[in-house]
């Protein structure tokens, strides 16, 4: 068994925190999955793996339909708000499960494109991951991946408080066996898991005007003292409760100034399956 199998079962570092499902119902396939958008076309069957609360999910079903999309997620909690989203947009063509990337409960051949947003960088065994995703996808389909890069981040103002926030971020993701520098090895583990015609690209994130950064700092400030990443953080004694309120602080201060900009970075991967 190799390092990385052996923690296949990674936890997911966030949880399913108010604050974490508030970051995930914001995206759209506009902001998160635009790479993917010309390979889309009415009719296809589409798996959306660690689908979260489904936003992204109920674009692809409109983009696709009378085409299949399904949505999966390690976490059955998190499903509830997924059917609800496609109800409210009143879409029949789209349904929810529960499954694990690293061993899919589709057959070979299902689907004609596997998606995956911000799913990678959480996993025991990306490579595998990719394995099974390529497996379920239809000769000439694709294998959408998209991650971001938190080695990667840049803000400004740059208070001391937010560089330990991100190393102390690292330390967390990496403990629960995850990758959080997922972003610049898409195109490594693609190769590695035998694709060979793999487009590769980079997209961002950016909050800049003052409701986005009330909102990303909002979020991460919540998420810095209740959320599973908090829970975790101080079970694996990498910061103390005092310390996480410091960070939480200093997100909250960061939020308010004028002049406050935040880059997300992601890594892109289109991989055509032979």
């Amino acid at each position: 068994m190799t390092h990385a199998s052996a923690h296949e079962t990674a936890v997911y570092t966030h949880g399913h925190h108010e604050s974490v499902l508030r970051s995930h119902s914001w995206r759209t396939a506009a902001n998160s999955a635009a790479y993917l958008l010309p390979e889309l076309r009415a009719g296809l069957d589409v798996l959306d793996v660690g689908c979260g609360p489904g936003t992204i999910t109920a674009d692809l079903a409109a983009l696709v339909a009378p085409g299949r999309v399904t949505g999966v997620d390690a976490a059955e909690s998190v499903l509830a708000k997924a059917r609800a989203v496609a109800d409210e947009r009143g879409l029949g063509n789209v349904e929810f499960a529960v499954a694990d990337v690293h061993a899919l409960d589709f057959p070979d051949d299902s689907f004609d494109v596997v998606h995956a947003h911000q799913v990678l960088q959480h996993v025991g065994d990306p490579v595998r991951a990719l394995r099974e995703m390529r497996r379920v996808c239809r000769p000439g389909g694709v294998v959408a991946a998209r991650d971001s890069d938190y080695g990667a981040f840049a803000w400004y103002p740059e208070p001391p408080a937010l560089d330990d926030w991100r190393d102390l971020y690292h330390r967390v993701a990496r403990d629960n066996g995850g990758e959080p520098d997922a972003g610049r090895r898409l195109f490594a583990w693609a190769r590695e898991a035998g694709f060979t015609e793999v487009t590769t690209t980079a997209g961002t994130w950016c909050f800049a005007t003052p409701d986005e950064r009330a909102w990303w700092s909002g979020l991460w400030a919540d998420r810095t003292t209740a959320s599973g990443y908090a829970d975790l953080a101080v079970s694996g004694g990498h910061a103390t409760a005092a310390e996480l309120a410091s960070i939480s602080e200093a997100w909250r201060e960061w939020g308010t100034r004028e002049d406050a900009w935040f880059m997300v970075p992601h890594g892109e991967i289109l991989c055509r399956v032979p």
